[in-house]
């Protein structure tokens, strides 16, 4: 199969993988059974042309991914329910809810309550722009890392985390050129660098100096309401830097500027068993199976 770039997400018990043209999931039952499900997936750059562009390609991936994520997750709490126990899923309207819900929060915590506190602040750091928003940065990243750290030490989480580091095993072994087997994809690492956790930590760097431009003198709701609008350009451009890294992952650099990511991995991600590996490689053939081999040169994050 030619090479194409392929992605992926932890879900619930389970793993969902996307290829340019398609995605599955696949998720262990509680009966030991691997459960998948698959679907086509049509890019959104061959209905609207200006999804190409730089930037635009990145908010668009990002809220699609979202869309397709959360989808996931409902398949994968359905499969991964106790034997007997009713299933029932989620609509559109309610999976809309639950994205609108889940986005909502992470503006408040953390771009809308860094600036507040940072506002608290202004008496003790001044009257600087500069250190206004470095100031916002640092509490905006630490807050992203108490969240992270405060869930890692979750069990069911652990779990999911645990399938984090079997989908990255399995990107690697296939970027690798080898057979998806379980020996194969056990020796790889599960920290790669093309990864969501990643991705969050330079949004979180991305939007300091992007929001250094918003004068410091605007009222609070006037700044608050400008980060909200700018967020799609902040996920555009932390985009670009990635898939820059990505193409560019051996340059000593580009090494240096990886490392952060690499090393947040180490909260999100756990050293998955064999149970888990079949699972994600499940996931992966299937997904590779329904791809056909379509030649795409974009990154899925």
């Amino acid at each position: 199969m030619s090479k194409i770039n392929i992605g992926g997400q932890a879900v619930l018990e389970g793993v969902m993988m996307r290829a340019p043209r398609s995605m599955a999931i696949a998720v262990r039952r509680p009966d030991g059974e691997i459960s998948v499900k698959s679907e086509t997936v049509i890019p959104l750059s061959e209905r609207f042309p200006i999804t190409k562009l730089p930037i635009v390609r990145g908010a668009v991936a990002l809220f699609s991914s979202l869309i397709i994520g959360i989808k996931a997750l409902n398949f994968s709490a359905n499969e991964a329910l106790a034997e007997g126990e009713e299933k029932e899923e989620i609509n559109d309207w309610a999976i809309a809810g639950t994205m609108a819900v889940a986005f909502g929060f992470g503006i408040l915590l953390f771009f809308i309550l860094p600036l507040y506190l940072t506002k608290l602040l202004i008496p003790i750091i001044g009257d600087s722009n500069i250190v206004f928003n470095l100031v916002d940065g640092v509490i905006r990243v630490a807050v992203f890392l108490i969240y992270i750290i405060g869930i890692s030490r979750m069990k069911d989480i652990q779990r999911v985390f645990q399938y984090h580091g079997a989908e990255h095993k399995s990107i690697f072994t296939f970027e690798a050129g080898e057979e998806l087997t379980v020996d194969n994809v056990r020796k790889y690492s599960c920290l790669h660098p093309r990864c969501g956790t990643s991705f969050l930590l330079i949004v979180m760097l991305v939007s300091i100096v992007v929001f250094s431009l918003i004068p410091k003198l605007w009222p609070f709701y006037f700044k608050a309401g400008s980060r909200i609008i700018l967020l799609p350009m902040i996920a555009g451009l932390s985009y670009e830097v990635l898939k820059w890294t990505a193409k560019h992952d051996n340059h000593a650099l580009v090494k240096m500027v990886i490392a952060p990511g690499l090393a947040l991995q180490r909260l999100t991600t756990r050293e998955p068993d064999d149970s888990q590996l079949e699972v994600a490689i499940k996931s992966m053939q299937v997904a590779l199976e329904l791809n056909d081999g379509f030649k795409d040169d974009r990154l899925v994050v």
